[in-house]
């Protein structure tokens, strides 16, 4: 197992060097960077992402460009040497091969730099809005574990019931819902916007929050959590149920359950006692995939609109503002979290079923 563990943490090596390249290719061939950024702001014209779609300022973005040597243009009555500083500024007087090597040498020291318009550092930024992306991920995670499991057995034992038939039909459907679109709908309905006004619209917490007792506090967390949270367990649950019952139909109808049946143990003791450990494999192994993948992608549409200051937003606005540094100290921190979480998942196979032998298998 040392020997297994070891050769895939050489692996996280090459892929995340892979990952890096690729996006840094992407992203120098994206327009828009922060030099233009820059520049676009000292001549009164500020570039978003709504001017960068299309339409009448196009022809002024355009002028923002590189030229056919590879240098800024600008708009003329801008001074190039001021030109040439802002490149400096942000390292662009350098070629796009040591720019990419000094990012890796960098990062190999788990130095991720400054953001270009945020006046910190990229690591605190990750720190400061990683509480919001937890909160989200961990309770969406737990609620959609909580509700799948018992409803995917239930279902696999009334298979073919009316009540399989019903909550298929209602998981399907919410599954099929955009979280986005289920969180408008909401906002419009609960949220203050055409009808009741019974849940915040924005924020974690209020901003009282920190004169409210401690129960005052949790149930006020509570409170801005319950409309977030319901968009993404929503859609959530229904590949997670329909796995349960899935594997506890295959494991029902084992040789195993028939000679446990054979020796007198009654439904519930073959149940829990013998298929449920095999049936929830693949179930309970999945748990730091399912976390990781809420807390990184699910939720990012949703902090969006809500205006929950979490990885989502940051990385958003990162995107939007050509924030280099944040957007690759953030893609970095996020694929190395994600290999040594696939990592720790494999090794909780092991842990649920020690019949599995990563060791023999290389």
């Amino acid at each position: 197992m040392k020997s297994y563990i070891l050769r895939r943490m050489a692996l996280m090596i090459p892929t995340l060097f892979g990952i890096l390249l690729l996006n840094f290719v992407i992203i120098q061939a994206a327009p828009g960077g922060p030099v233009e950024q820059m520049i676009a702001k000292l001549e009164g014209f500020e570039i978003n992402a709504i001017s960068r779609i299309g339409g009448s300022n196009s022809a002024e973005i355009q002028q923002f460009s590189m030229d056919e040597s590879g240098e800024y243009r600008g708009r003329r009555g801008l001074d190039p040497e001021l030109i040439k500083d802002i490149e400096k500024l942000y390292g662009f007087d350098k070629p796009a091969y040591e720019r990419f090597i000094q990012m890796v040498v960098n990062y190999v020291h788990f130095e991720f730099g400054d953001s270009f318009f945020r006046d910190a550092k990229v690591i605190d930024l990750i720190k400061e809005k990683l509480p919001v992306s937890i909160s989200l991920g961990l309770w969406s995670t737990l609620l959609i574990y909580l509700i799948s499991i018992p409803m995917g057995i239930r279902k696999a034992l009334k298979h073919g019931s009316q009540f399989d038939v019903w909550t298929s039909a209602i998981i399907t459907t919410g599954y099929a819902i955009p979280s986005f679109l289920l969180a408008i709908l909401l906002i419009v309905l609960f949220a203050g916007g055409s009808y009741w006004n019974v849940f915040p619209l924005r924020g974690l917490t209020s901003e009282n929050f920190d004169q409210l007792s401690f129960l005052g506090k949790f149930l006020n967390y509570a409170w801005h959590m319950v409309l977030p949270v319901f968009c993404i367990v929503i859609g959530g649950f229904a590949t997670l149920t329909m796995l349960t019952k899935n594997s506890f139909l295959d494991e029902i109808h084992r040789q195993y359950v028939q000679t446990a049946r054979a020796k007198g143990l009654n439904n519930n003791q073959v149940l829990y006692g013998h298929v449920f450990r095999n049936a929830m494999l693949l179930v309970i192994s999945g748990f730091p995939s399912a976390l990781i993948g809420i807390l990184f992608t699910s939720s990012l549409l949703i902090e969006i609109i809500f205006s929950l200051d979490g990885l989502g937003l940051l990385g958003y606005e990162a995107a939007i503002n050509r924030d280099y540094p944040v957007v690759f100290g953030s893609l970095f921190i996020f694929t190395l979290i994600g290999m040594v979480v696939k990592l720790l998942g494999d090794l909780t196979y092991m842990l649920v079923d020690p019949r599995i032998d990563f060791e023999a298998r290389g």
